[in-house]
């Protein structure tokens, strides 16, 4: 009778390690470390943005768990810097953020950059960043021109 008692109690004992275990692992949450995704439409590379005129400007954003703001940067590249280094501060600068917390996809389409008449014209970097819930960043980098010169953008709308 003892040594199905011994084998009941080591039993019992393997059992509830397993249940521990497997509860520990149920409580863990997993740890988001995938960066969101930037699919930017227009500008496009190499566009040039007129001076006193609102910037069209077009994107999609992505995550896989859920995003959290995006900002766009632009700032002049007269120094022909890379993104190691910041700009020299000369020209025209803008930078603004927005919230777009509470989904995981977000299409953006809006006029809300204004570049004001008195902007230096010249070659100027337009930077989007993406950052998510989880503190997960990626941006991109552009190269486009600031201009009096630049002629009307014609872009189609769709129904909205």
């Amino acid at each position: 009778m003892r040594t199905i008692n011994i084998f009941s109690v080591i039993g019992l004992a393997a059992v509830l390690s397993l249940t521990v275990v497997s509860c520990e692992k149920e409580g863990k949450e997993e740890v988001d470390t995938t960066k969101p995704v930037i699919n930017l439409i227009e500008p496009e590379e190499g566009d040039v943005l007129q001076i006193g005129a609102d910037v069209h400007f077009e994107m999609e954003l992505s995550d896989d768990v859920m995003l959290g703001s995006y900002k766009v940067e632009i700032h002049s590249n007269f120094d022909g810097h890379g993104h190691e280094t910041k700009a020299d501060g000369e020209g025209f600068f803008f930078d603004r953020s927005w919230d777009v917390s509470g989904q995981r996809n977000a299409s953006i389409h809006h006029h809300e950059i204004f570049i004001p008449e008195d902007a230096e014209p010249g070659d100027y970097h337009l930077m989007v960043y993406c950052l998510d819930a989880a503190g997960n960043e990626t941006y991109v980098v552009i190269n486009v021109e600031l201009s009096h010169e630049a002629g009307e953008h014609e872009h189609e709308h769709e129904d909205e």
